[in-house]
């Protein structure tokens, strides 16, 4: 009997080298601009309680309705893969009285899981970075979470994004919206979508989200949010818009932008690109106040934004940003037995004492197919041991993006170490 081929699961990717590569140089960066502004990364579970995620992001969205990858546990506890991060790291800080400490500023990167139907960009498995800046009410807030989002736009070159911003207002000015929503949609409510129907008297905003074609002509010609906006509301975006100008990053605003999580008020955001047609989404994020005091907590206001990992790299390789990851580290060669035995404590002390990585491959092969396998390694540096250099007592250290040649002496591990570290100083 043949044995079975296995697969990943449709709707997840494995990564290889050299694309892990490039996975880890975005996440190291992402990393460093997090810490720049002053945020700790978190980490929490990959499942939780169904129900954190059903109070926390709301029972009328896509989320909680269809995509959650629920089980019963051997305890027969109703639980779910992380659809979303949000949730967690408020259940996280409240567990940790992390709240108790004053304002939080968190940022994490990892997996969530949505049973959705996979696609270019789009995976049951995916990986997002976000930020969650707790304990700030003011719009100074909200421009800082942008700002960073911003940021990671800008130094990557994406030049074509756009921030689009709205409000949704608050409790005191969204019963009015509601109500206009509802005047407005169900004279045509044997027109909208099944989905549109059955949400539109539990939560009509969630109409303003759809992707229904059925649903486009009504939700194109809704009322906007801002026009109903309360005083408080309206000051806070007005403050927002205002900072962002002071700040020199371009925005318009959008009142189709009310996001997919029922925790959202007032700011809500996301920023686009054209690179990959219709899938334009890069990120998105806003305020969630009410989140933290929803789940058994304090009354925090909070702000924040998640970025799929995936689609961001995909706009990197269509701008031809991600390319080859750079060079870096040695591939030691040894061309015969003799040589290999020579070298071997040679790679041994490189590792213990380089910062970059050491190569090293212990099949017989001629030069040439050692040179490629450095190729793609990527490594800079190509440590040459054959039997002439034996003879000569002596190594050959080849640089591999100018493709030029030195010799160093050839004598104990530490020695070549300290002669290669020296000589690319």
């Amino acid at each position: 009997m043949m044995p079975a081929k296995y697969t990943a699961p449709r709707g997840t990717q494995d990564f290889v080298p050299p694309e892990s590569a490039r996975w880890n140089a975005l996440e190291a960066r992402i990393r460093t601009l997090a810490e720049r502004f002053g945020y700790g990364e978190i980490r929490t579970p990959l499942f939780e309680s169904t129900e954190l995620f059903v109070r926390g992001v709301g029972d009328t969205t896509d989320i909680v309705e269809k995509e959650m990858y629920r089980f019963r546990d051997r305890s027969d506890r109703d639980m779910a893969l992380r659809p979303e991060w949000t949730a967690p790291v408020v259940r996280a800080a409240l567990e940790h009285h992390l709240f108790a400490l004053g304002p939080l500023r968190l940022y994490y990167i990892g997996p969530i899981f949505r049973y959705e139907r996979p696609q270019k960009g789009r995976y049951r498995q995916s990986h997002q970075f976000g930020i969650e800046c707790f304990g700030f009410a003011g719009p100074e807030a909200d421009l800082e979470a942008i700002a960073l989002a911003w940021e990671l736009t800008r130094v990557y070159g994406i030049g074509d994004a756009v921030l689009n911003l709205n409000s949704l207002g608050d409790d005191e000015c969204r019963p009015r919206y509601r109500e206009a929503l509802l005047e407005h949609f169900r004279p045509n409510l044997a027109t909208l979508s099944e989905d549109s129907r059955r949400r539109l008297e539990r939560n009509p905003m969630r109409l303003l989200d759809s992707k229904d074609p059925a649903d486009a002509p009504f939700v194109e010609t809704a009322p906007p949010l801002e026009s109903m906006l309360c005083g408080a509301c309206r000051e806070h975006f007005e403050a927002l818009k205002a900072y962002l100008d002071l700040a020199g990053i371009p925005f318009v605003v959008n009142p189709r932008i009310v996001r997919g999580l029922d925790y959202y008020n007032r700011t809500v955001f996301e920023i686009t690109s054209s690179v990959l047609g219709a899938q334009s989404a890069v990120c998105g994020g806003g305020r969630y106040d009410g989140l933290v005091r929803s789940l058994g907590g304090p009354d925090v206001p909070a702000v924040g934004f998640a970025l799929g990992l995936e689609r961001f790299l995909m706009i990197l390789e269509a701008l031809a940003i991600a390319g080859d990851s750079p060079r870096r580290g040695v591939q030691a060669i040894a061309l015969g037995a003799q040589a290999r035995a020579a070298l071997v404590p040679i790679v041994t002390e490189l590792r213990r004492v380089l910062d970059e990585p050491t190569f090293a491959d212990y099949q017989d092969r001629k030069l040439l197919a050692h040179l490629k396998i450095a190729d793609r390694n990527r490594a800079r540096l190509a440590l040459i041991l054959g039997s002439e250099e034996l003879a000569a007592g002596e190594l050959v250290l080849r640089d591999l993006e100018n493709r030029t040649d030195r010799r160093l002496p050839l004598g104990p591990g530490k020695d070549v170490a300290a002669a290669l570290v020296e000589g690319n100083s």
